[in-house]
């Protein structure tokens, strides 16, 4: 979390690396799969830390473009799952180009947010025409906070050479001799807030605190348009970059803004299956549906849709 002083804007930049390399490479996506998926858990881990959950926010697609879903969990404190369901012909190498909005086409993006408990669930929904996450993400803002915001998401494969340390499972775990590929993704988010002060929080690169209460250029409209020109020129790059800290980002883009940057919310991919909840689920089948889920031998193999783990029950045991 961040915020310019000047300006007075609120704003979260998320970095993944482990988390995204473990959720992505558990499947054989296509790349423009992978990439629409990864931006959909940066956005969601920034909704969720905006929002300050404290159960689960669920984030979902349904479409009928090629990519027909996307699922996403973030469970508080900082837990991150999700997975897509896609035609397979995106596998083909002529799809590999196609542009997210014709991918996703036309359909909605519900937001969903779970308390937990006997609290209520509430629902944002998204009209998907042919656009972006970032589009209808930035819609979403406006319908539900009316609050002027700027979103980038950026999302990429990035090559490890051989023997550097890894972060986490290779992509392919057939390493070429040169390395191997995994995947990174960033965000950024900014949004305009009328008032000033709020949190000190820690300066970004600077032990100075600049008082901007006797600036000339006071014109909210103008400070706002300033900020959201500054954090324009963000580059791809620069948010998946590792050896680029979140707090020298934000310090080359605002530091004439007075920014300063509160303590990080660590991320992690986490799935919430085990074979006692599968086997809790497979259980509530009626004998005669089981008979069509059984293997030649008559055992079972569930295979969770998040993780690609395979829980495997003997004859005997279901």
């Amino acid at each position: 979390p961040f915020q310019t002083d000047r300006a007075g804007a609120m704003g979260r930049i998320v970095r993944l690396g482990p988390s995204i390399n473990k959720i992505l490479s558990a499947h054989a996506y296509p790349d423009p799969v992978a990439r629409t998926l990864g931006e959909a858990l940066a956005l969601t881990a920034m909704l969720a830390t905006t929002l300050k959950i404290e159960g689960r926010l669920i984030l979902q697609t349904t479409t009928d473009g090629p990519l027909r879903m996307l699922v996403v969990n973030f469970d508080a404190p900082g837990n991150l799952r999700g997975y897509a369901s896609f035609d397979e012909n995106l596998q083909n190498t002529a799809a590999q180009d196609i542009d997210q909005g014709s991918l996703l086409g036309s359909g909605h993006l519900a937001l969903t947010v779970d308390p937990g408990g006997n609290l209520d669930r509430y629902q944002g929904i998204v009209t998907l025409q042919q656009e972006t996450l970032s589009s209808a993400a930035l819609t979403y803002f406006h319908q539900s906070e009316q609050l002027p915001s700027y979103l980038r998401l950026a999302v990429a494969k990035e090559f490890v050479p051989k023997n550097s340390t890894p972060e986490t499972t290779a992509l392919d775990p057939k390493q070429d001799q040169a390395g191997y590929w995994r995947w990174r993704a960033g965000g950024l988010l900014v949004q305009h807030v009328a008032t000033k002060g709020g949190n000190q929080g820690a300066y970004a690169e600077s032990e100075q605190y600049n008082d901007w209460s006797n600036d000339d250029h006071d014109d909210p409209v103008e400070n706002w348009n300033r900020t959201r020109i500054l954090a324009a020129t963000v580059e791809d790059h620069e948010l998946i970059d590792p050896t680029l800290s979140s707090q020298q980002l934000l310090y080359r883009l605002f530091h004439e803004e007075g920014v300063r940057v509160n303590d990080p919310y660590p991320l992690q991919a986490s799935c919430r299956c085990s074979r006692e909840r599968v086997e809790a689920f497979v259980k509530n089948f009626k004998a005669e549906e089981l008979a069509g889920l059984r293997e030649p031998d008559g055992g079972i193999i569930v295979t969770c849709e998040f993780c690609n783990s395979a829980y495997r029950f003997e004859p005997n045991e279901i």
